[in-house]
């Protein structure tokens, strides 16, 4: 018997769900409570626990939602955006926003190593093309100089983000804007 579809309400609930628990995972942490989450979703708590019975339930859930968002925020930024950099620049937020969101996935699978790693997997398939995409339209507008890879910028991205939870001075994005500013191709005189 095939599974059965969810009805297009219950998908966008399940949406909205998701969408108020990333925000409370950037803000709060994985470990937020389910209630901060209900109550920024404007449901009750049982309505979370319908859709997702575990917390790591959940945190996988969103990550696949964020990581389908920053996938198809990419070509609509470079439709919509003033230019090439502008894209990248908007998109590596998104971007930073999951990966503060991502820190906590870990310890919320606790011991599902192959879990984290299946992940891992969708998440370089799914945005690494995403962002080679952004970078090599910068680069043939003239933006940004060539030679810049998608995954090298991701990793040292994600390397500038780590600190943040342990250190409240620590402000990755200040350092992600450098590092985007580091991307540009200098103006000749």
């Amino acid at each position: 018997m095939p599974a059965r579809r969810k009805r297009a309400d219950a998908l966008r609930n399940e949406q909205t769900l998701l969408a108020a628990a990333a925000a409370v995972f950037v803000t709060s942490g994985v470990d937020a409570p389910i209630r901060e989450i209900a109550a920024r979703a404007g449901v009750g708590v049982g309505t979370i626990y319908r859709h997702f019975p575990t917390r790591a339930d959940l945190v996988v859930a969103v990550y696949r939602h964020q990581v389908e968002a920053c996938a198809e925020a990419g070509p609509k930024l470079l439709a919509d955006a003033e230019s090439p950099l502008a894209a990248l620049r908007q998109w590596v937020d998104l971007f930073v926003d999951f990966l503060v969101t991502k820190h906590g996935l870990a310890n919320a699978l606790q011991s599902d190593g192959s879990g984290f790693d299946a992940l891992h997997a969708y998440f370089l398939d799914r945005l690494v093309p995403v962002c080679a995409q952004l970078l090599d339209a910068a680069v043939d507008a003239g933006e940004i100089g060539p030679g810049t890879r998608a995954y090298e910028l991701m990793r040292g991205i994600g390397n500038l983000c780590v600190g943040r939870d342990d250190d409240p001075r620590y402000d990755p994005r200040r350092l992600v804007e450098l590092l985007i500013r580091g991307l540009r191709r200098p103006r000749s005189s």
